[in-house]
């Protein structure tokens, strides 16, 4: 039996399910008639880590990022990943809003998780690995304890815990 049990503390999107409901939007944004004729497009920059959204006008596009956000939620991948931008004007008078897609914890994150974790007086220890914060402890219980307290946390950021042994 090993001497000390661990989990991971990360934040990752599955960027296979981002690309299905990009897909399932762009097919519904095609299909409805309020969106006939329009330039409207959603394009994801997998290397910038980013979604673009251009639409006629902000209230189009308005639609189209709740279109999205709805097509994220049904498939299992969390909205709060997505950091939207302001609503900026682009070329032909079109409409475009830039959303960053966050993957890994931030240094600044990664601190404020460890710093919770110490403050909550667990008997557990967490270190930053990278981007993602590695906790162990000795109990199984105990690791499953700082499990529920870090999900009682709002740390404006979605969390995911893995590497559970």
């Amino acid at each position: 039996m090993a001497d000390l049990f661990s989990f991971d503390v990360v934040s990752k999107v599955d960027m296979q399910e981002v690309k299905n409901a990009i897909d399932q939007a762009l097919k519904e944004i095609t299909q409805r008639f309020d969106f006939k004729g329009t330039k409207t497009e959603v394009t994801l920059k997998e290397k910038e880590m980013e979604l673009v959204i251009v639409s006629d006008d902000e209230y189009k596009l308005k639609s189209v990022v709740d279109i999205v956000r709805g097509k994220l939620v049904k498939r299992n991948v969390s909205v709060r990943a997505f950091t939207f931008g302001a609503v900026e004007p682009s070329l032909g008078g079109l409409a475009r809003q830039v959303a960053k897609i966050q993957s890994g914890l931030a240094m600044e994150k990664a601190k404020e998780i460890v710093k919770e974790i110490k403050d909550g007086k667990l008997k557990v220890q967490a270190q930053i690995q990278a981007d993602q914060v590695r906790v162990q402890s000795k109990s199984k219980d105990e690791l499953q304890t700082a499990i529920a307290f870090l999900k009682q946390k709002d740390f404006g950021i979605d969390l995911q815990f893995t590497n559970y042994r």
